[in-house]
């Protein structure tokens, strides 16, 4: 990481407030989720007699149908709704990537049927590719997160091999190749840190949609499972009591809310600073 770009960084997070304020409130989210134990004011799988209570002092975000601290469920269900969006975006990103960096750089008959095999992907809207998936797999976290992984691969596959087809035209790669570098050298050395600023950028705007689409997911009953307490989940089951605890889904919606609208302003910043047609316009305060 260079001085030029911290400074860069720097110059352009000083100019653009709302990008600092919503990397203070995803970095406080995580914070949360990260000691939960401590954040907590109950057990998030304790029950009690306090059924559907409103929001009090004793309550600050009601409870549910099994008198249930929301607030503690909340806090908990974001470790998992993050870290499984996190783990979700690392499948997509090492397999769309190394898919990527193939096509691209070999070409020929590989590069055809990497393609072939992603569009076939990509002939599936992401969030019905990834019902065919847990339907295949089964409901669970762990190919909750499989199955949003591989949804995604095609985004990233396409991106990265974009970004490779340009760079291995550059005179450093031309003269790796000359020299008799091997293919795999090429692509560690060479085009892996010259097309890391998209994959970070498509990441980071990824989680975005790895949340909504765990959320979605669990919410139809195909990823966490009762009573673990996941922000989809949570909603699901306050379908039946909207009419009488509003706050009940009122909380883990917001939840999801904010979560995604930070990393997709996030991801947004993280293109401006990132992008060299974008280096100059930085620090002059335009959005």
């Amino acid at each position: 990481m260079s001085k030029a770009w911290v400074a860069n960084t720097a110059t352009y997070l000083r100019h653009n407030k709302v990008a600092s304020l919503w990397i203070v409130i995803l970095a406080a989210i995580w914070l949360i989720a990260l000691f939960a134990p401590l954040v907590a004011t109950h057990e998030p799988l304790k029950q009690s007699a306090d059924l559907l209570q409103p929001p009090s002092a004793s309550h600050w975000m009601g409870t549910d149908e099994f008198g249930r601290d929301l607030f503690s469920r909340i806090v908990y269900g974001g470790r998992i709704s993050l870290s499984v969006g996190i783990i979700a975006v690392a499948i997509a990103v090492l397999v769309g990537s190394t898919l990527g960096l193939l096509s691209g750089y070999v070409g020929g008959l590989i590069d055809t049927a990497i393609m072939r095999f992603i569009d076939g992907l990509m002939a599936f809207p992401s969030i019905i590719l990834a019902i065919l998936i847990m339907a295949v797999l089964g409901p669970s976290l762990v190919n909750l997160m499989i199955a949003v992984g591989i949804s995604a691969v095609p985004w990233y596959a396409r991106t990265v091999r974009g970004s490779t087809l340009q760079v291995k035209q550059t005179q450093y790669v031309e003269s790796s190749q000359a020299v008799g570098a091997g293919t795999l050298r090429i692509i560690w050395r060479h085009i892996l840190p010259n097309v890391a600023a998209p994959i970070i950028v498509l990441g980071t705007l990824g989680m975005a949609t790895s949340i909504l689409a765990i959320a979605g997911l669990s919410f139809l009953g195909l990823g966490a499972r009762p009573p673990s307490p996941e922000w989809g989940a949570m909603l699901s089951s306050a379908r039946t009591y909207m009419g009488r605890a509003s706050w009940y889904a009122t909380f883990p919606g917001v939840a999801i809310m904010i979560s995604v609208l930070a990393m997709n302003i996030i991801g947004d910043a993280l293109r401006d600073i990132l992008d060299p047609r974008l280096r100059g316009s930085i620090g002059v305060g335009q959005r």
